[in-house]
């Protein structure tokens, strides 16, 4: 019997319903983000603005806020978004960029987490700083090794009951009690501006349509952006040629190919 909560049962599933979410994404990540989701099957929606955001919410499979180009109308967004995934106990994912830089952002993140993301997804020093740490981050990028944020990850999940996904090298996922490494990818990825967010996006779609597997689903997410980033590298000459490769790979990778190819590891 095939295991429905593989990262290629996962996929299949994903792209046979299609799922709608609410991406409230920065403006450097809205295009590729949109067409990462549409790559990969799902319906991707950029509605961030106050007076539609939390309605918006309670018809979508799924949200994803992203708080790297923050500001008070679009935090108000945002706050309007997750209270309404959470009346409507809808996934939503929570990605912190660069938490840690200005008290604006530190407030804004607090204010997120008190309404309870589902999934959070940042890389080693985002996630560092957000369980009290001193991270070496600057900026929007990471100076720390995944493997040094894997304890903070874990006191993240069992403080806030979410699943934590750290992104980096060797991607480390865990709900508090499990943990899992996904390898894979390409050195070529950081250098494709808001690949991250848009991964982050990826995870709602997962997350969409398995609201009841929120650590599977972001296994799923996390191991297809590694088998896809493998695929679009070996024929790149760069990072330009990557990022629309990338999105080629991602279209016309299928479950069977990510469930042969990933290589995800349980702890």
């Amino acid at each position: 019997m095939k295991d429905d909560r593989s990262p290629g049962s996962m996929l299949d599933a994903m792209r046979a319903q299609k799922p709608l979410v609410q991406c409230i994404t920065n403006f450097v990540a809205m295009n590729i983000a949109a067409n990462v989701l549409l790559a990969a099957g799902a319906s991707p929606a950029m509605v961030h603005a106050e007076e539609e955001a939390g309605e918006f919410a309670a018809i979508s499979g799924a949200l994803t806020v992203n708080i790297g180009t923050l500001s008070p109308s679009w935090m108000n967004g945002m706050r309007a978004a997750a209270a309404s995934a959470g009346e409507s106990a809808m996934p939503w994912v929570l990605d912190p960029v660069a938490h840690y830089a200005t008290a604006f952002r530190r407030q804004a993140v607090a204010e997120l987490l008190a309404l309870r993301p589902t999934i959070i997804r940042g890389n080693a020093s985002e996630i560092i700083a957000l369980a009290g740490g001193e991270s070496r981050g600057q900026g929007v990028d990471s100076r720390d090794p995944v493997e040094q944020a894997e304890a903070a990850a874990s006191h993240i999940a069992n403080t806030h009951q979410a699943v934590v996904a750290v992104t980096g090298e060797v991607d480390f996922v865990t709900d508090g009690a499990r943990g899992c490494r996904i390898e894979g990818g390409s050195s070529l990825m950081p250098q494709v501006t808001a690949l991250g967010c848009s991964l982050t996006c990826l995870v709602g779609a997962f997350a969409a349509i398995r609201p009841d597997a929120p650590f599977e689903a972001t296994i799923s997410a996390l191991a297809m952006f590694a088998v896809v980033g493998e695929e679009a590298a070996r024929a790149a000459d760069g990072p330009g040629s990557f990022s629309w490769r990338f999105l080629d790979a991602l279209a016309a990778i299928d479950g069977v190919a990510i469930d042969n190819n990933a290589r995800v590891r349980m702890l």
